[in-house]
């Protein structure tokens, strides 16, 4: 009778063994499957912004340039211009190279000298953050040199306008910074507008803005809008000789021209009269 009632009870604890370590390993299941779900939902990286090409606005400053090893180009490239081309995406265009997209993160270090942000006339270049730079760009290219790690940028730097080293301040010759490879070439025709010191724009009939820099041997013609009087013929022909101080007084009201621009500055400006 003993024997039956010791026996009775050992099967008794083992039974209730068993369902507490089942109870516990289905506790311990559920808590494991909870912490998973958590960690996949907040799993976005670099890498997965820079593989997706849709170019939505959540891509747009929600990760770290260096926190990640993403998929890209790295590299700098300088004296370029940059563009808009969807939220958080650009674009840097070298000359003599292929155009290079990338993307700009949190920590995407910003800095102007007039167009981004920023003061032309300071020797300290401003710190911008990333709608400075997404509003810049939208108006038209910028010129900045861009430091890019696996298709991020870890730095995007507007270029300030070119210097003589003679310590008299005064800008490079048109010929100077074409050989330095600054910026675009083509001729616009469109409403010119001020910048900053020695930085104009030009907006063609469908709105679409380049910027430029004029030199101390740009040749500034006028026929009644920067100086001069209408109707005093076409060409040269006729025209008046400006000076960038009567351009500058002109393109903050706003004129008509024709601009031709080599490398980011402009050769000739003519007004439209």
């Amino acid at each position: 009778m003993n024997r039956h009632l010791r026996k009775a009870a050992v099967v008794t604890a083992a039974i209730t063994a068993g369902l507490l370590m089942t109870a516990c390993q289905n506790d311990s299941a559920t808590r494991g499957s909870s912490s998973s779900g958590k960690g996949t939902k907040d799993s976005t990286t670099v890498a997965d912004k820079v593989s997706d090409s849709s170019g939505s606005s959540g891509s747009k400053g929600s990760t770290s340039a260096n926190g990640a090893a993403p998929k890209g180009v790295s590299g700098t490239f300088s004296n370029g211009t940059v563009t808009y081309l969807a939220p958080g995406k650009y674009i840097v265009s070298v000359p003599g190279r292929s155009d290079q997209q990338f993307w700009v993160a949190d920590d995407t270090e910003v800095y102007g000298v007039g167009i981004l942000c920023g003061d032309a006339q300071s020797k300290v270049d401003a710190p911008c953050t990333l709608d400075e730079l997404e509003a810049a760009t939208k108006k038209g290219a910028v010129p900045a040199d861009v430091e890019m790690k696996g298709g991020v940028a870890t730095l995007v730097s507007e270029r300030r306008a070119a210097r003589a080293e003679n310590g008299t301040g005064s800008r490079d010759t048109a010929v100077e910074g074409i050989n330095k490879g600054k910026g675009v070439n083509g001729t616009w025709f469109g409403n010119v507008t001020y910048l900053a010191p020695g930085k104009y724009a030009v907006s063609d009939m469908k709105g679409v803005e380049q910027q430029f820099f004029v030199a101390e041997d740009t040749a500034i013609w006028g026929y009644g809008d920067i100086c001069g009087e209408e109707g005093t013929g076409e060409g040269q022909q006729g025209g008046i000789e400006c000076t960038e101080a009567e351009l500058e007084s002109a393109a903050k009201k706003g004129f008509t021209a024709e601009v031709e621009i080599s490398n980011g500055m402009a050769t000739t400006i003519r007004d439209d009269h």
